[in-house]
C-alpha cells in the first residue's frame, strides 16, 4: 500500500472501512490515553506551539511509540506545520493522523498478509521468548486455516518446557487439526519426522514451535540454525515464514527482543499478541519504524477467534476513530 493525498486520510478510512469490532475493542485502552490526553491538548492549546508539541511528545511516548520514533515524528509534524502554515492545533489531527501512516508505510509495499508456497507445504516457523503466547498463537493460527479449509499440520519443536506438548496438543484438539510430538526429543528430529509426514500426506501448511530461550544466544541461534537446514533440507525453499511472537504487554523491552531475535534468525514478520490488554498499542509503530520487520497478526482477546491479520487502515482508524466524532458508530 501507498500513502495517499496528505489531507483527508481519516475521512477516506471513515468510508471505506467497515466496523470491526474486535479492532475497536481491542485498541480501546490505547485509543482512551490517545483521545483524551490529545483532546485535552487541543482544548488548552488553541494554537500550535512549541508547549504544544512538548506535551504532545509525553502522550505519544506514554502510548509506547517508542522515544526515537516520536522525536522523528515530532519533527516531521514541525516541518509541515511550518510548510503549510498550519496554526490551529484541531487542524494538526488530520496531519498526526496522515504522518501515522507514513512512519508504518516508510514508502515500502507492505506485505501484511501470510505468504504462501505455490508448492504444499507452506512451513511457518514461530519463534519467541517464553511467556509471549507463542502456543496459543500458533493455535489461534491453526484455527483460523482451518477455517480456510487447509489441511494443517503442528510440530511441537519446543520438546523440553514443561506443558509445551501438552499445551500445543490441546491447541490442536481444539483448532480441529493434527500435530506431530514427541516428549524430550531432539526438535530436529520431530521436524523431520514432521516434515516428512506432511509431503508424504499432501498437507497445505506446516506450523512450528520453537523453544523460547534468548538468555543465552548462541545456543538458540545454534538450535535455530540447526532448525532451518532441517526445514530447507526437505523444502529446499522453506521456511516460507518466520514469525516472532512478541507480548505487546511488555512495551518496548519487545522491540529489543525483535532487534535480539533479528540478529539470530531471518524474520519475515511479527506476531503482537495481548494488544488489547495494553494501553500501549503504539508499540506497533515503534516496532515497525525501529526494526523495519512488518506486523503481520495482532492478538485482541482471549478467544480463538481473536487473532486478527493486520491492517495498518483499521489500525489507525481504531486508535483515532473518536477525534472525529465517530464514539458511538
Amino acid at each position: 500500500m501507498t500513502v495517499g493525498d496528505n489531507l483527508g486520510i481519516f475521512d477516506k478510512l471513515k468510508n471505506l472501512i467497515k466496523k470491526d469490532v474486535i479492532y475497536d475493542e481491542g485498541l480501546k485502552k490505547t485509543r482512551d490515553i490517545l483521545s483524551n490526553k490529545i483532546t485535552f491538548l487541543n482544548t488548552k492549546y488553541r494554537k500550535v506551539n512549541e508547549e504544544y508539541f512538548s506535551e504532545l511528545e509525553e502522550v505519544l511516548i506514554l502510548a509506547d511509540i517508542g522515544v526515537n520514533t516520536v522525536i522523528s515524528f515530532i519533527d516531521k509534524l514541525k516541518k509541515r506545520v511550518k510548510n503549510e502554515n498550519i496554526v490551529d492545533t484541531n487542524d494538526l489531527l488530520e496531519i498526526i493522523i496522515d504522518e501515522m501512516f507514513i512512519i508504518y508505510v516508510d514508502n515500502d509495499i507492505i506485505e501484511s498478509k501470510i505468504k504462501f508456497s505455490e508448492t504444499k507445504p507452506t512451513v511457518i516457523l514461530f519463534v519467541g521468548v517464553n511467556g509471549v503466547g507463542k502456543t496459543t498463537t500458533i493455535g489461534k493460527v491453526a484455527y483460523n486455516l482451518k477455517k480456510e479449509n487447509k489441511k494443517v499440520l503442528m510440530i511441537a519443536g519446543d520438546t523440553f518446557r514443561a506443558g509445551a506438548v501438552e499445551q500445543l496438543e490441546e491447541w490442536a484438539k481444539i483448532a480441529g487439526v493434527d500435530i506431530l510430538s514427541k516428549l524430550n526429543a531432539d526438535p530436529s528430529s520431530v521436524i523431520f519426522d514432521g516434515l516428512k509426514k506432511a509431503k508424504e500426506e499432501l498437507y497445505d501448511v506446516v506450523l512450528i514451535d520453537t523453544a523460547g530461550r534468548l538468555q543465552n544466544k548462541a545456543n538458540l541461534m545454534n538450535e535455530l540454525d540447526k532448525m532451518n537446514k532441517v526445514i530447507n533440507k526437505e523444502i529446499s525453499d522453506a521456511p516460507h515464514e518466520t514469525l516472532l511472537v512478541i507480548d505487546a504487554t511488555t512495551g518496548q523491552n519487545g522491540i529489543s527482543q525483535a532487534k535480539s531475535f533479528k540478529e539470530i534468525t531471518n524474520i519475515t514478520g511479527i506476531v503482537l499478541t495481548k494488544l488489547d490488554g495494553t494501553a500501549k498499542g503504539g508499540i506497533v509503530l515503534a516496532i515497525k519504524e525501529e526494526t523495519k520487520i512488518p506486523v503481520k497478526m495482532i492478538g485482541l482477546g482471549e478467544k480463538k477467534e481473536d487473532l486478527k491479520p493486520f491492517d495498518i487502515e483499521k489500525y489507525i482508524y481504531g486508535l483515532f476513530k473518536e477525534f472525529k466524532g465517530d464514539k458511538n458508530e
